[in-house]
This record gives structure tokens, C-alpha cells and sequence, in this order.
């Protein structure tokens, strides 16, 4: 085997469940942190710079704002259901030989509660108040 192939193996892509849980939470957990980063920023500009923090307020309720808010939402869905997955798994670890059925049922409690979100999430920018 040459060098390539072995650098193919090594850093390949094994895509089954297990790796793919694994990636969503890392970067579900990136996201949170970086919107707590975020959140600490803007609950500073209420005391330093009112204007700012209103200019900002202003984007979040704006088209982008809210679809980003969907974002949020779905990376703290994912990763809270995804955290109760492993939880079952280290307490029972007879449950690791369910880990695809319980990563699918994850995904199916967050579709089912994660599309209801959004919609409410969204609903300002379907019907405008005068706010927007």
C-alpha cells in the first residue's frame, strides 16, 4: 500500500452514524458556543452603546436574523437530544448495541419537535406586524 492510500484509509470518511452523531455535535457545540460569545456581546452593548444594541435587536428580528435563529435552534435541539443519546449509552452500555436506533429516533424527535419550532420561529416574516 502506498503513501496515498494509506493518508485515503487514515483520513477517510466512514460515514456511518456513529461518525456523522459525532461531527453534529462538534460543530452543534462550536455554534452554541460562539452564539453564548455572541449573547455576552450583546447584553454588553445595553449598558455601553444602547444605539448599537437597538441596531442589533433590529437584525435579529430581520430575515436573516430569524433564519439564523432557526440555525440556533436546531443546534441546540441536536446537540440536547444527541447528549441524551450518549448519556443512555454510558449509563447503559448495553444500549451501544442500539446506537443507530437510537441516533434515528433522535432524529425523528427532532423533526418532530424542531419543525413546529421553526414555523413559530418564522412566523413574524409571514405575517408582518408592524415591527417588521
Amino acid at each position: 500500500m502506498n503513501a496515498l492510500a494509506s493518508l485515503r484509509l487514515l483520513l477517510g470518511y466512514r460515514g456511518r452514524e456513529g461518525m456523522v452523531a459525532w461531527a453534529f455535535h462538534r460543530i452543534s457545540g462550536v455554534g452554541i458556543f460562539a452564539f453564548v460569545v455572541l449573547h455576552v456581546i450583546d447584553i454588553y452593548l445595553v449598558g455601553g452603546n444602547p444605539a448599537a444594541y437597538d441596531e442589533l435587536l433590529a437584525f435579529y428580528a430581520s430575515v436573516p436574523g430569524r433564519f439564523l435563529e432557526v440555525v440556533l435552534g436546531a443546534a441546540l435541539l441536536y446537540h440536547a437530544l444527541n447528549g441524551l443519546r450518549i448519556i443512555l449509552i454510558d449509563l447503559w452500555p448495553s444500549m451501544a448495541t442500539y446506537h443507530r436506533q437510537l441516533w434515528w429516533a433522535s432524529w425523528i424527535i427532532f423533526v418532530a419537535v424542531g419543525v413546529p419550532g421553526m414555523i413559530i420561529i418564522l412566523r413574524p416574516l409571514w405575517n408582518p406586524g408592524p415591527g417588521l
